[in-house]
């Protein structure tokens, strides 16, 4: 789901702030912006993020401030290996002269910024800001959440609406099959020179056998529970995503065996409506913790 939070602490000689970036992502994946001298903290910030959120695409960027005086080390295997080409340049060329501070100095990457160790309260204040941010996080998915569960309920109450005259047609699908098996068999007998007398016993298995292979009323029956599931599960407060992923899966299950079994075209027609909404409502659930 996408959100965006952020969160901060500050004290005298402290200022630190976490942002934190999500979109949609079957799974949890997490992609972290740390200063280099942050990096010990990576472990424990995925560890607070994986117990805060199940899926998405979280992208969290880490600013600080320290109130203290910056510290420089010397490069120096650097500095060595310049010096002694300086000085085989001499012995080789017969050069004179001495390399220069101000020239040394310069050389990029000689003076390097001393990494020091995290102290455990500058430990604990960025965990505070990333609490902070998660909480700021939350509370901005749960609204989208509220606006996404209003939106997938009117899809569903929609599909039930469809559902209505694929029941008034279904009762119908057999005496449809036998009719048209009749017409078609007639057409045959009118067109061939022989007698031939048909068995109406056998006629009668046949249109049963292909009746009862166009029965869609199983099918009706098991959306109207996936519906009724699915309504169960967005009520829930608990992860429902992966659960409710799965279930619109099922739907579009049902939804294509109904389109396959029958050439009814107002059946038809509505079957395919219901897959569109399935479709709207799959796009929606990728949305969902």
């Amino acid at each position: 789901m996408t959100g965006f939070g952020r969160g901060s602490f500050t004290d005298e000689s402290l200022a630190i702030a976490v942002e934190l970036k999500t979109v949609n992502n079957r799974f949890l994946d997490v992609n972290m912006r740390l200063p280099s001298e942050m990096q010990a903290l990576e472990p424990n910030f995925k560890r607070l993020i994986s117990g805060r959120l199940s899926r998405g695409r979280v992208e969290v960027n880490v600013q600080y401030d320290r109130e203290e005086a910056v510290v420089y080390e010397l490069n120096r295997p650097l500095i060595e290996g310049y010096l002694r080409a300086i000085k085989e340049m001499q012995d080789e060329f017969a050069l004179s002269g001495e390399p220069d501070l101000n020239v040394v100095a310069r050389l990029p990457n000689v003076l390097l910024t001393k990494k020091a160790e995290l102290e455990d309260t500058f430990s604990t204040a960025a965990e505070n800001a990333l609490n902070l941010a998660l909480d700021d996080l939350e509370q901005m998915r749960e609204s989208e959440g509220a606006m996404l569960q209003a939106e997938v309920s009117q899809r569903l109450d929609e599909i039930e609406k469809r559902l209505l005259p694929i029941e008034a047609e279904a009762g119908t699908i057999g005496e449809e099959y036998r009719l048209r098996l009749t017409k078609r068999i007639g057409e045959m007998l009118a067109k061939s020179e022989s007698q031939i007398e048909i068995d109406q016993g056998r006629l009668a298995q046949e249109i049963a056998y292909i009746a009862d292979r166009s029965d869609i009323s199983e099918e009706i029956a098991r959306l109207r529970t996936h519906i009724e599931h699915f309504r169960t599960i967005m009520s829930e407060e608990k992860e429902v995503g992966k659960r409710l992923d799965f279930l619109t899966q099922e739907l579009n299950r049902e939804a294509n065996t109904i389109t396959s079994k029958t050439n009814n075209m107002s059946v038809k027609e509505n079957a395919l409506q219901i897959k569109s909404e399935i479709e709207k409502i799959r796009e929606q659930v990728q949305n969902v913790e």
